[in-house]
């Protein structure tokens, strides 16, 4: 019988067991939502690499190992993107190359103790500074964060009050490199549980030590859900629909209501009919609606995505337009050469306008709100932003429609625990079709998600919170940490090179080859 050490000499096997070991950790996210398989899910691919023959061949094994990790966990984009969707996984997954190579410069082997304490510092920051590089927003943004798979975990989102979503991948990782390491090397033992404990006083550290929010009042918040409306003239029933949901709200002592993504498909600046029809809405729920409007725009150019408030007496002037399209849905990057994603799948005809800056909406006189729309609720900058400039409440306006039976709707709704944790904030995350949920400002769910089969309005008592968690005030702390290790660990790398180049003997001449007893000249 063949070992697994036999089968796994072919490069091609070792190649498809990389993808298949990359794809491992998103069974750790929603809908799965196995959470504490997070902390061994690396493991496996930790171990191929560890055991390539190259640094090479480490590099390669990295790139599958990310083409894996990425395809698995934008799968659903599969219906929209179709072949597209591996081509991008092949591409984002080359940035996981890099750190094939590293996981085998450190744990090649039998490691020695330095070697190993170095790993649980080296390969976790080099994970962090991957998921750096791909949060840009061109790149995709910041979907799929190993960190973000705690977010039902109450430690990890005390964490992330500290150090945000980086801190979370940063401890995630380091635990499966000790694992790995108390599997595979039994010299390398003690270091591996002193990562582990030192990983388990971090988290008691923060479950003692950081502040937690102090609740200072409730605000009655309601979500109005749609559900899948199909067909032609689905903009007009849709926003029917909402309508009729809506005027349920009526005597219910609302403080505000909040539609999804592209809940009205009309610009209400050309139609002031709508925009009548929206404040008699608020007259008769005695509340402001925010609406979010997907459309060409009468006074601009373009079209926008944008989040509008509508009081009792019509729109009130506050306007966000949506700053971070989604590549490909809303917008083609490099259109010229990319282009012709739009003929194999669902891309966008037309690239959509973006604004300019965040914005703080007033809601009556006690109320300031932040807005953002779509997938900008997976960026972790934009709501530290918005609650240094004075928030009460994060709103996420979202619509995941077209993969309503796919795992996107839970991840996404899931982002904004972390949201809400990292900043001390509650967060209210309202869709057209599910999933829609609240958390309160630790990250803590308040009441029940309306999930894709609804189509109903819900009223949340949302918890206010005030004060600055340390994340808000220190900022993306442990990015910069990632980033000062890899240079460092690079800086000594660069050194000991050096040092053996210049301590490795000369190599000696070879003696002059004598022809009868006298040297040889050329030409002889």
């Amino acid at each position: 019988m063949k070992t697994l050490g036999h089968w796994l000499a072919s490069p091609r096997r070792r190649s498809a067991a990389a993808a298949v070991a990359g794809a491992l950790p998103v069974l750790a996210f929603p809908a799965p939502s196995l959470w504490w398989c997070a902390y061994i899910a690396l493991v496996p691919w930790l171990l191929l690499l560890r055991t390539a023959p190259t640094g090479k061949r480490a590099a390669v094994e990295g790139w599958w190992g990310g083409f894996g990790f990425m395809l698995a966990m934008h799968h659903w984009l599969l219906p929209s993107l179709h072949v597209f969707t591996f081509v991008i996984a092949a591409l984002l997954g080359a940035l996981w190359a890099p750190w094939g190579w590293l996981v085998r410069r450190l744990l090649a082997g039998v490691p020695s103790t330095a070697q190993v304490a170095g790993a649980l510092l080296v390969v976790p920051s080099g994970w962090l500074g991957i998921e750096l590089i791909r949060s840009w927003q061109g790149l995709g943004g910041p979907w799929g964060m190993i960190g973000s798979s705690q977010w039902q975990v109450e430690p990890a989102l005390r964490l992330a009050s500290v150090g945000g979503v980086w801190l979370l991948s940063l401890l995630v990782v380091a635990v499966n490199v000790a694992v790995t390491v108390l599997v595979a090397v039994q010299q390398a033992r003690v270091p591996a549980v002193a990562g582990i404990v030192a990983t388990a006083a971090a988290t008691s550290a923060a479950w003692t030590l950081a502040p937690r929010p102090a609740v200072d009042g409730h605000l009655r918040i309601a979500v109005v859900q749609p559900g899948v409306i199909d067909g032609p003239g689905g903009a007009d029933r849709r926003l029917a629909r909402e309508e009729q949901l809506t005027r349920r709200l009526a005597g219910q002592d609302v403080d505000l209501v909040v539609w999804g993504e592209s809940s009205v498909g009309f610009d209400l600046g050309d139609r002031p009919d709508l925009a009548r029809r929206l404040a008699d809405l608020s007259r008769a729920t005695g509340a402001d609606i925010l609406v979010n409007v997907d459309a060409r725009r009468s006074d601009v150019p373009g079209i926008y995505k944008s989040s509008i408030l509508v009081g009792p007496d019509g729109l009130t002037g506050q306007r966000y337009d949506k700053m971070r399209l989604v590549p490909f849905g809303e917008y083609i990057p490099a259109r010229s050469m990319l282009g012709w994603a739009t003929s194999v799948g669902k891309a966008a005809g037309e690239d959509r306008r973006h604004g300019s800056q965040p914005v703080v909406m007033n809601v009556g006189d006690r109320l300031r709100v932040g807005p953002m729309v779509c997938f900008e609720t997976a960026f972790p900058d934009m709501t530290r932003h918005l609650t240094r400039e004075g928030v009460d409440v994060l709103i996420g306006q979202s619509s995941t429609s077209t993969f309503q039976h796919s795992w996107a709707p839970e991840q996404h709704a899931s982002l904004a625990a972390l949201r809400a944790a990292e900043t001390g904030r509650p967060m209210v995350h309202s869709t057209l079709t599910g999933v829609s949920a609240v958390y309160g400002p630790s990250g803590q769910r308040v009441g029940s998600w309306l999930g894709t089969d609804a189509s109903a309005t819900q009223i949340y008592a949302v918890p206010l919170a005030h004060g600055t968690t340390p994340y808000v005030r220190l900022g993306d702390w442990a990015v910069h940490a990632a980033v000062l290790i890899l240079l460092v660990w690079a800086a000594g790398e660069g050194v000991r090179t050096l040092r053996l180049r210049r301590s490795a003997p000369e190599p000696r001449e070879a003696p002059a080859r004598t022809v009868h007893g006298s040297p040889a000249r050329p030409g002889r």
